[in-house]
């Protein structure tokens, strides 16, 4: 936390005095007594993260294929690609296991 000076406006520093801790400023003779603890926390507001497969309604449609899941070694997996890179890299093929148990998620 940054603490500036009334006088000056400069950021004051932490130092040591006779019989506490003192806010103090480097360029004029203010000086300010810590007398209790100065705590202050502000958390961030975060943000909502969209899904980018376009969350569960993206999997309604999409075609299965012979492909083996790794978690239950059922044989068939849906799968849908998209472009999640530059127009020159490949696209990204993510499956999910068609086994209702299961349901793992994977990309290749």
């Amino acid at each position: 936390m940054l603490t500036f000076c009334p006088c000056c406006a400069n950021v004051l520093i932490v130092e040591e005095g006779p019989k506490c801790y003192r806010f103090s400023c480097n360029t004029c003779p203010y000086i300010h007594n810590i007398q209790r603890k100065i705590a202050n926390r502000k958390y961030p507001k975060l943000k909502e993260v969209d899904d980018v497969l376009g969350g569960a309604a993206a999997w309604e449609n999409v075609d299965s294929t012979e492909e083996t899941c790794p978690r239950c070694s059922h044989p068939r997996a849906f799968f849908m690609q998209i472009q999640t890179r530059s127009a020159d890299e490949p696209m990204t093929t993510f499956y999910k296991c068609c086994s209702q148990s299961c349901g793992h998620r994977w990309r290749e």
